[in-house]
């Protein structure tokens, strides 16, 4: 239940389906935030999820579940990869609208007949007769906004199904008062359509919300529900994914999907990987190479070695950082949160301004209660809650179509304001496998340097160990060096691999200029030397991010040479060598000091703190595990056209969030005087509260068209770093 983290923190996630408004948001999150357990807590409306962070992965969860009770919350805990469905509310609602359109329809026709000119007893009989049929309409069609509002108040707290509540019983309180007393006016059809109108709403939101969140649920359908695994006697019998555990055997046939991180041990086949690389052509797989969870195997049945759990395979990671893609917490919505915290108590004190102000001048109790019913319904916080959020997770699913991978809304909004971007080199603007000529003459020479090579994730270490020949040793004492290189004792002899000046401290002779670099502790260093592949799209990529007026800078640890003829080749004019970690952090740090905000493209474990200075950063799928971790967004397939198509559309969901904080308040500010005033009534404000929704969550929809490509800007000036 309960998930470790890579800091040793505990991650647990929530299905909350009660989670109805910002003002529910705001009051998990501020409850959970008293536990002095809890790290963070993250609320996701769109989702129905609450994503919990525990001091230590060894904490014990209950006071949260018992928290989240006592809010008047149904709550139990979930896996990424086993995505609680809120659609379940869907159906409840569609029921509860048709009841109350049938209601409402008969209400009316006898309503018709009052306005027609009935009278004395006959009118008196249709208001007894439309009584009838609207309180079991009502108490059964209102029942989704009753139980909200009871278990709000019986925890001490409102949401905004109180005030809708309340103004339903108070018009059809009203209503029975007045049939009791022979009086000419009742209000059952207005309660009775009201309602059928809420519940159109309702049931519109639910629908458009299910678009929104169509990019985790259609994930979690990817998922398989189990496998078949391999036993020793040959045979085999089908798994579960939850009872599927690192070092097991399974068989997938033609056409079934992994349901956790494998490698290939037997077998050949041909794989769709377009969930890893949005790449839609098959790609040829055989024994040793390594496949995602999700992956869809075409033609043949291979036999697979599990590497992960299900809980932490590639495609629970991609729903983890879908989830948490309104959970970033941004200066838009810290706005809408503080909104949604006020929404109640401002709601309640207008209605009662309002009744008494009219009742003060009219001495109507009715006609008051009457426009106060209408101030109740008509503010409504949702518009203003739904701004952001919605629009973070349709973007966050329009980018993991493309093959891009965000890990939360916060990361979209910094995106968008970035006024520069600094790449690295190998692995990032390169291909993470160089071709290698030269290096040690030697074949044991050989066979020990592809023993470091092997125990290390950098590009030319993987090429390394890739293209050499030679058969591997075992490496002891293994130590990877970020920025520098790798050392190991191979055959009782410490040796290095990695920058050309580090692998001479141990050599003798000449020291090398450039790397990288071999070397034996006391014998002489030698060179491998790579020819570096751009990665696809890599100059029209930097030229797509100068068209718009940012600057592009290289920012690079490996020697001027090579540095400055990647940096011709792309079009980047300014170039920083040679940088150590500790430097490029300096050097981003320096920039941040100077008022511009960042953008970091870099893969390898030298990157991370990189990456992690950076105001926004972004990693191949092929980076080291510390660099995707650092990272805001995960760049799954190979063309680095990704980073400009990810900045255009930051740009595109920056002016959408703009649009729908402009859209809420708008209608806050015009539709509140106007019921106040009197001039709106309860059935208008139904359509109108349910309209502002819809609106706003249509308008983030648009995101789901063409990615976006940023707009050209004039020619970007240099950075002018410091060197």
């Amino acid at each position: 239940m309960v998930r470790p983290t890579v800091t040793g923190q505990g991650s647990l996630l929530l299905s909350v389906p009660g989670l109805r408004c910002g003002g529910c948001v705001a009051a998990v999150e501020r409850a959970l935030a008293e536990l002095p357990e809890i790290v963070s807590a993250r609320a996701n409306l769109t989702l129905k999820q609450v994503r919990v962070t525990l001091a230590r992965a060894e904490d014990d969860p209950l006071p949260v579940l018992e928290r989240l009770e006592a809010l008047g919350h149904d709550v139990h805990p979930i896996e990424a990869d086993q995505q609680a469905d809120p659609k379940g509310e869907g159906p409840g609602l569609l029921r509860a609208m048709a009841v109350a359109g049938f209601g409402a329809m008969n209400v009316m026709l006898l309503s018709v007949a009052v306005w027609s000119g009935a009278d004395g007893v006959m009118r008196e009989t249709f208001h007894l007769i439309s009584g009838l049929i609207a309180l079991p309409v009502v108490a059964y069609a209102g029942q989704p906004f009753f139980r909200s509002a009871l278990s709000a108040l019986k925890a001490r707290r409102l949401n905004m199904d109180v005030p809708i509540a309340l103004a339903i019983l108070l018009a059809v309180a009203l209503s029975l008062f007045e049939t009791a007393r022979g009086g000419d006016e009742v209000f059952f059809d207005a309660a009775v359509t009201l309602l059928f109108f809420l519940l159109t709403g309702r049931y519109l939101d639910q629908l458009m919300r299910d678009r929104a969140r169509n990019a985790v649920t259609g994930l979690a359908k990817l998922a398989p529900k189990g496998a078949m695994r391999l036993l020793a006697n040959g045979g085999q019998e089908w798994l579960p994914k939850e009872a599927i555990a690192p070092g097991m055997m399974l068989v997938i046939a033609a056409g079934e999907r992994l349901p956790v991180d494998a490698r290939i041990r037997h077998g050949a086949t041909d794989l769709d990987r377009s969930i890893v690389t949005g790449e839609a052509m098959p790609v040829s797989a055989g024994p040793g190479m390594d496949l995602e969870a999700g992956t869809l195997n075409l033609t043949g049945e291979i036999e697979v070695e599990v590497l992960r759990p299900s809980s932490a395979s590639f495609l629970a990671e991609m729903m983890r950082m879908l989830g948490a893609a309104e959970g970033g917490r941004g200066n838009y919505v810290r706005i809408a949160d503080r909104a949604a915290r006020l929404y109640a108590p401002v709601v309640h004190l207008l209605a009662l301004v309002t009744f008494a102000a009219w009742f003060w001048a009219t001495h109507d109790w009715q006609a008051s209660a009457f426009v106060a019913i209408s101030v109740l319904i008509i503010t409504c916080p949702c518009a203003l809650g739904l701004a952001v959020p919605v629009a973070h997770v349709v973007a966050a699913g329009r980018l993991m179509r493309e093959g891009v991978l965000m890990k939360d809304g916060a990361a979209l909004e910094r995106l968008a304001e970035i006024d520069c971007a600094l790449f690295d080199k190998t692995g990032t603007l390169t291909t993470g496998m160089p071709r290698i000529a030269g290096g040690p003459d030697r074949v044991e020479e050989r066979a020990m340097a592809k023993a470091l090579a092997q125990r290390s994730r950098h590009p030319a270490a993987r090429a390394i160990a890739a293209q050499i020949g030679a058969p591997a040793m075992t490496a002891d004492d293994v130590t990877e060096h970020p920025g520098l290189g790798i050392e190991g004792v191979v055959q009782g002899r410490r040796a290095r691999l990695g920058r050309a000046a580090w692998v001479a401290e141990i050599a003798t002779g000449a020291r090398p200029e450039t790397g990288p670099a071999f070397a034996i502790e006391g014998q002489p260093a030698c060179v491998f030397d790579l020819d570096e592949t751009l990665r696809p799209a890599a100059r029209d990529a930097v030229a797509a991010l100068k068209a718009t007026g940012l600057p592009v800078a290289l920012l690079s640890g490996d020697g001027d040479d090579r540095a400055a003829r990647v940096a011709a080749i792309t079009g980047i004019d300014e170039v920083h060598h040679g940088a150590m970690p500790a430097q490029k952090v300096a050097l981003l740090d320096g920039l941040r000091d100077r008022g511009h905000r960042t953008l970091m493209v870099g893969d390898g474990l030298n990157d991370a703190a990189a990456l992690a200075a950076a105001h926004v950063s972004m990693a191949p799928a092929s980076a080291s595990e510390a660099g995707r971790t650092a990272a805001d967004f995960v760049i799954l397939r190979e063309a680095l056209d990704a980073v400009p198509a990810t900045y255009g559309l930051a740009r595109a969901t920056a002016r959408i969030v703009r649009q729908n904080f402009a859209l809420a308040i708008a209608y806050n500010c015009i539709a509140i005087p106007l019921a106040m005033a009197g001039l709106v009534t309860p059935l208008i404000a139904a359509l109108a509260m349910s309209g502002s929704s819809i609106l706003v969550i249509g308008n983030a929809l648009r995101l789901n068209g063409r990615l976006a490509s940023p707009k050209t800007r004039p020619e970007p000036q240099a950075l002018m770093m410091p060197a």
